[in-house]
């Protein structure tokens, strides 16, 4: 099937005079992050591009707490929900992962078991019977190092311990933020490990290209991918690789996406509507290429995912219940916000046939994440 991407009919990066933008931006207050968590100091940075894109991260979990991007019209809007303060994201009452980096394990390991070398290993059970996203304290709940801070970048490392969360080796990261000229936010990763190890990381921002309060289902979206693991009742991968034919999860072309969220398909029963991993493909197993896609029509925003990772889950927001109250004031409510996230496999340590997640000692756990922002007239 030919593959004709939103890209070919944007018409600029930003409407004209963005980079000289001079409407004020709610942003979050600093002092509302600054704090001490576990004896290490937690704060908030803003960060802008040359383009105007303007982001605002916490060393606590690494969160994109705001980001805003222009419209059509040069009218900015934050395009990522998360919370007014650090006390909302350590004690939230709605959703746990916004923003946040995932991991040592993103996603799904079912019944949160894996084996190395004969060795058996247990995670915590947080997500039913399954382990999700790194366990009862991952990567996200905890506070990162800040190493170097500019007015457009930020790096972050962090060390896990041996037997953290009840993974093995200890993992020292490195995680760095950057504003890039071309108006994207770009999340590169390092990791290496004392002993051998399972590592699959991601960034969880929930996006919103028209702001909180707004229903996703009318965004439209294109993923490039033919292929999905399937999953079971618990959102387990089967195993299986899937074609996207003829299905709803096929979104090789432009798709609204409400437009076939509630079909009849054993697949959107299971996740509630989509929650799934597509297979990207690649051209080259390991380039930075674009996966996916994001159009919302009424302001002409667009957001393009580029990554060297060989899957990416997309998230409608099916579980959000309005507990939760987002930074400018308006419920986190059911599927106002969607997830990309760029990651390996789910349960890909239970699989031969899936890109292997193990790390060994020596080696270097690297990755690319560009979420590239866009206006189309």
């Amino acid at each position: 099937m030919k593959k004709t991407f939103l890209i070919s009919t944007i018409v600029a990066a930003f409407a004209p005079g963005c980079a000289n933008q001079q409407q004020t931006l709610p942003l979050v207050e600093k002092s509302a992050f600054d704090t001490v968590i576990d004896g290490q100091p937690v704060s908030l940075y803003t960060l802008k591009s040359k383009q105007g894109l303007v982001a605002q991260v916490t060393n606590y979990g690494l969160r994109v707490v705001s980001l805003w991007a222009p419209d059509k019209n040069g009218k900015y809007e934050d395009v990522v929900i998360g919370y007014a303060n650090i006390n909302e994201y350590v004690h939230n009452k709605g959703e746990r992962f916004l923003g946040c980096i995932v991991g040592r394990y993103a996603n799904r390991v079912a019944q949160g078991k894996f084996s190395l070398d004969g060795k058996a290993y247990q995670l915590p059970q947080n997500n039913g019977a399954n382990a999700l996203h790194g366990g009862l304290k991952g990567l996200d709940g905890v506070v990162w190092k800040v190493d170097n801070v500019s007015s457009n970048a930020i790096q972050f490392s962090y060390t896990s311990p041996d037997g953290d969360e009840g993974f093995p080796g200890t993992l020292s990261l490195v995680v760095d933020y950057t504003l890039t000229d071309e108006n994207s936010l770009q999340i590169t990763y390092h990791a290496t490990t004392d002993k051998p190890t399972v590592v699959n990381l991601s960034n969880h921002s929930f996006f919103n290209l028209k702001g909180e309060g707004n229903d996703v289902t009318d965004h439209v979206l294109q993923i490039n991918a033919g292929h999905i693991t399937p999953v079971d009742a618990s959102l387990i991968p089967t195993g299986e690789i899937a074609s996207v034919e003829g299905t709803p999860l096929d979104f090789r072309t432009p798709t609204v996406i409400g437009a076939r969220i509630n079909n009849d398909d054993t697949q959107l029963k299971h996740g509630g509507g989509y929650d799934h991993n597509w297979i990207i493909d690649h051209k080259t197993a390991g380039d930075v290429t674009l996966a996916a896609a994001l159009y919302e029509p009424e302001s002409g925003r667009v957001m393009e995912v580029y990554t060297d990772q060989p899957g990416i889950q997309f998230y409608a927001g099916n579980f959000f219940d309005g507990k939760g109250i987002g930074k400018h004031g308006k419920p986190i409510a059911y599927r106002e916000s969607l997830a990309l996230e760029t990651q390996k496999f789910p349960d890909s340590p239970n699989h031969a046939n899936f890109p292997s997640t193990r790390l060994n000692p020596g080696e270097v756990y690297t990755q690319t994440c560009i979420y590239k922002f866009l206006v189309k007239k």
